[in-house]
């Protein structure tokens, strides 16, 4: 299936753009071959291994079976081995890469825990002999091979075609809006491991980043009409309910001639609220209900959450009093309900397994709209799609003049003409939007979700009572002034608005008592601080880091180059001293953070590379 992105004739280099949405419970690609003369259009991989010949699905379960540590299968063909204890089942991966940020204290229960419990999220475990790196490697492997495949075998001279371009595909990955450069270096590496790319500059030349809320929102505007209801100045919201997230973006329109262009309006939020939770919560549900029934093994409780998943949790509008689970068994047990395999759960059962997971995702959704007057919000996601989130979603903000809207509602105002070929859209896809934001780029500006800066001295002013309390890790450098260790000097502010071309520039200087023969190898951690209020430092007078503040990555530079530029000088006490002065400008407008080195030789302007190094995001 093609779905034409642009009447524009491609005029560029030609280039497969591959877009990959690995998400929590199933995984999406869609890619684009773009040559000279074409008019590009996306298709979506609809065939993988272990799906019936006709089944055309374009998702597969995120999952990944291995027998003594080694994958054996993925995907759809990992169905059939999921309940024997033989092998070894990796699934849910996604969440060991959240940040601590997104796992907030009203976590939904873990499995056997009391209902109205919250306690910190229990995420599966993998299995013990298998590292997140390799189920994750062997995963995006399973899946770039499968796109290889299909690729090949759809595409008129696809192999030659293949053979030609496979070295230099552009590879956009989708991540949640609360990932950073630390999930994303982890994805470098994983994509490297599975032999996506060769090596990491290779990553880095290749790999895109997109947030699936801003995929989601290229997905939306390039199947709808958009001309008959967004107009310059409009202010709408994206809720991007997902598998394991809720992303919500808030953007208003800058201009729609040439082309559409959007800016967000405040920093996105995050949630970690998406469908999964809602079958973790029914777990919890059935295994109370059912504690002394014949059925309470996890084997029959697990076939019970499977069918919820696959219908309960689907129809649920709010309104069914009674809601039946058929879970395979023809045996009865009525005491608790169950009658010829079949149990039957009241509204308010169901609903319990909704409701902690809707109120994060509103009360995520309110932070964006509180105070703003936003006209649509468009609800897309899997999650998204179900009628008692949407329904829950029209009370809460329908009050507040804001219209829910939904991708297959074309009657909707927002939504108010949708194409002849593109009726509905009950499916969303990242991957496809994702292609689309790499053709279309059609957000211009950006908002910072945290605050980044680097360490710094600062120079020691006794009169300053903070200062005085760390007064013991004062130290003397060659320019004769005290400084104290620790300082935060802030890069890129929270909520700043950072357009596409963004950069900053932070000035660096390196003392020394003699004029040395060679530069240091220079290295600097960034920051990313979360707190509230703004910080000048960033550990306590004990050195002690807060715990709002984290490293994300550090970047390092040859200095070589720079002792050109070397001068002598003399501090104010008469002792010469050298130093040494240079720049380094962040790029923090796109969705990867770059960096190069500058100075100046006999006010010449030099630049020089600086390598980013994303802190890891295992714990």
């Amino acid at each position: 299936m093609a779905t034409q992105t642009s009447s524009q004739v491609y005029q560029g280099e030609e280039k497969i753009i591959v877009a990959i949405d690995l998400g929590t419970t199933h995984t999406a690609v869609s890619f684009a071959h773009a040559y000279p003369g074409s008019q590009t259009g996306i298709r979506m991989v609809t065939r993988w291994k272990g799906q019936p010949e006709a089944a055309g699905d374009s998702k597969i379960p995120t999952i990944v079976i291995s027998e003594q540590g080694e994958m054996i299968a993925a995907g759809a063909e990992a169905r059939e081995f999921v309940g024997d204890d033989a092998y070894e089942v990796s699934r849910w991966f996604k969440l060991h890469l959240h940040p601590g940020s997104m796992k907030i204290s009203d976590e939904p229960p873990a499995y056997d825990s009391d209902i109205g419990a919250s306690p910190a999220m229990e995420i599966p475990p993998l299995p013990s002999n298998i590292t997140l790196t390799k189920v994750y490697s062997d995963f995006m492997r399973y899946v770039f091979d499968g796109f290889r495949t299909f690729f090949q075998q759809t595409t008129l001279n696809g192999v030659a075609i293949w053979d030609r371009l496979c070295s230099s595909i552009i590879i956009v990955l989708t991540i949640p809006n609360g990932w950073d450069s630390r999930q994303q270096g982890f994805l470098k590496q994983t994509a490297q491991e599975a032999g996506i790319v060769q090596s990491e500059e290779d990553a880095d030349l290749r790999i895109e980043f997109v947030t699936e809320g801003e995929a989601s929102v290229h997905y939306v505007l390039g199947k709808v009409d958009h001309q008959t209801w967004l107009k310059k100045g409009t202010i709408f919201a994206v809720a991007d309910a997902g598998g394991s997230t809720v992303d919500s973006t808030l953007y208003v329109c800058k201009a729609l001639e040439p082309k559409l262009e959007l800016e967000e309006v405040c920093a996105s939020e995050c949630v970690q609220a998406g469908e999964v939770f809602v079958d973790r919560e029914a777990y919890a549900l059935l295994t109370k209900k059912l504690s002394k029934s014949k059925f309470k093994d996890k084997g029959s409780i697990s076939d019970m959450v499977e069918k919820f998943e696959q219908r309960t949790k689907r129809i649920f509008d709010g309104s069914q009093e009674s809601n039946v689970i058929e879970f395979g068994s023809r045996d009865n047990d009525r005491k608790y309900g169950i009658i010829q395999g079949k149990i039957t759960l009241t509204a308010s059962e169901v609903r319990t397994a909704f409701d902690d997971i809707i109120k994060r995702s509103t009360e995520s959704c309110l932070k964006l709209l509180r105070g703003r007057q936003v006209k649509y919000l468009i609800l897309v996601g899997g999650f998204g799609e179900s009628p008692f989130l949407r329904s829950r979603f029209e009370q809460e903000f329908g009050s507040q003049g804001t219209d829910i809207v939904t991708v297959e509602e074309p009657s909707k105002k927002a939504a108010a003409y949708v194409s002849p070929t593109h009726r509905t859209f009950p499916n969303l896809s990242y991957s496809e939007g994702a292609v689309m934001w790499y053709s279309k780029q059609m957000v211009s500006a950006r908002v910072a979700r945290f605050t980044i800066g680097t360490e710094i001295l600062v120079l020691f002013d006794p009169a300053n009572a903070e200062f005085w309390k760390r007064r013991h890790q004062a130290i003397i450098c060659p320019d004769g002034r005290t400084y104290l260790p620790d300082g935060f000097k802030i890069i890129v502010a929270k909520g700043q608005l950072l357009p596409r071309d963004f950069s900053t520039l932070t000035t660096y200087r390196t003392d020394y008592l003699e004029k040395p023969k060679h530069l240091d190898h220079f290295e600097k951690i960034l920051f990313a601080w979360e707190g509230e209020e703004t910080t000048k430092w960033i550990s306590d007078a004990d050195g002690k880091r807060f715990p709002q503040i984290r490293p994300i990555c550090t970047v390092e530079a040859n200095l070589t180059p720079i002792l050109a530029g070397l001068k002598k000088v003399s501090n104010r006490l008469g002792f010469n001293y050298w130093e040494t002065v240079w720049d380094i400008r962040f790029f923090y407008g796109g969705t990867k953070l770059h960096a190069r080195l500058e100075w100046k030789v006999k006010n010449k302007a030099c630049q020089g590379p600086i390598k980013v190094i994303p802190t890891s995001a295992l714990k």
